[in-house]
Parts: C-alpha cells; sequence; structure tokens
C-alpha cells in the first residue's frame, strides 16, 4: 500500500473538545496532535488540518488562532450565538460549526483516504457513514461520557484521548 493510499486530513471541533479536555483535567497541544497522527502509520502524508471554535468577538482567541494557522491548521470560525436556556432559566452562547465541518469534510473528499476527526457529537453520524461508503477511514478521537454512542457505532476506529495523552499532551514550557 503506497502513500497515495495513506492521505490524512484532521478535523478538530474546538467547542466540542474544549468540554472533553476541562472534564479529562488535561489539554492536548495542537503541534503534538499534527505530528501523532502524521506520524502514526508509515506512509502517511498530512494533506490538511482544519480547526474549528465559535468566539465571543472577533479579536477572541486571537494569539491561539494565530498560532493554530502557523502550525499549519486551516482555521474555522463563527462568532457565538446567545440563547436563552428554559432549563436553566439562563442565557448562554453556542456556536455550532457542524455544518462547516460536514461541507470541509466533503468538498475534499477526493484529497483525503483517512479522517480522524477530533468530536463527540452524534450529529456526524451520517456524515461518516456517508464518508465511508466512499473507502474512507474514519478515526473519531473523544473521551469517555462525551462519545455519542451513534459516532462511536459508525466510525472504523475510536480512540480515546486518555489512551494517547503522553502522545499529545501539552506540556508545560514546551
Amino acid at each position: 500500500m503506497g502513500t497515495s493510499h495513506n492521505r490524512l486530513s484532521i478535523f478538530v471541533d474546538g467547542n466540542n473538545m474544549f468540554y472533553a479536555q476541562q472534564k479529562n483535567g488535561w489539554f492536548f497541544d495542537p503541534r503534538r496532535v499534527l505530528e501523532y497522527f502524521a506520524h502514526e502509520q508509515p506512509g502517511t502524508t498530512l494533506v490538511n488540518a482544519f480547526w474549528y471554535t465559535g468566539l465571543k468577538d472577533p479579536q477572541d482567541q486571537r494569539g491561539f488562532r494565530d498560532a493554530l494557522i502557523s502550525l499549519g491548521y486551516t482555521v474555522r470560525t463563527k462568532i457565538l450565538k446567545e440563547y436563552y436556556d428554559d432549563v436553566s432559566g439562563r442565557y448562554s452562547q453556542k456556536a455550532n460549526l457542524d455544518i462547516e465541518i460536514v461541507v470541509d469534510m466533503f468538498n475534499t473528499v477526493d484529497q483525503y483516504d483517512r479522517v480522524v476527526l477530533f468530536s463527540g457529537d452524534g450529529d456526524f453520524e451520517r456524515a461518516i457513514e456517508l464518508l465511508r461508503s466512499k473507502n474512507t477511514h474514519i478515526t473519531v478521537v473523544s473521551t469517555e461520557g462525551m462519545i455519542a454512542r451513534e459516532l462511536r457505532n459508525a466510525t472504523d476506529r475510536y480512540i480515546d484521548m486518555n489512551a494517547v495523552r503522553e502522545s499529545i499532551e501539552k506540556v508545560e514550557g514546551q
């Protein structure tokens, strides 16, 4: 199997991952994520890496976004929408970039053979089924209690973040 069958794209659902990392009590390093998955299998060519995040305002997370871009990520953003939560009786902010992620996945489908998706969101189930029908190998990275059963069942491979922690964790002072 030559490199032509090992072109990799990475998609990071930043908001979903923020909560997953908070839940785990540790954060991953975007640079180490690229390095780990680009070298996980021999002959891998990393063709794309996308990072999706909601912003409070256009200046929000500016430094972080610049750092992601310098690492080679394509950064997609959306301003958070404020909505009233009937259950809690509070206003909260939400930015759902699922549509943007799915559009990018299908728009670039000819460029890759494998996908690593960092998300636990069950809304991706149908998109993943369709991509697998095009002979794309899908890995989903999430964490226990944050991964939807539908998504876990639909994917080729599931990786719990804690299992690869030592390879991708952000180390202070690096």
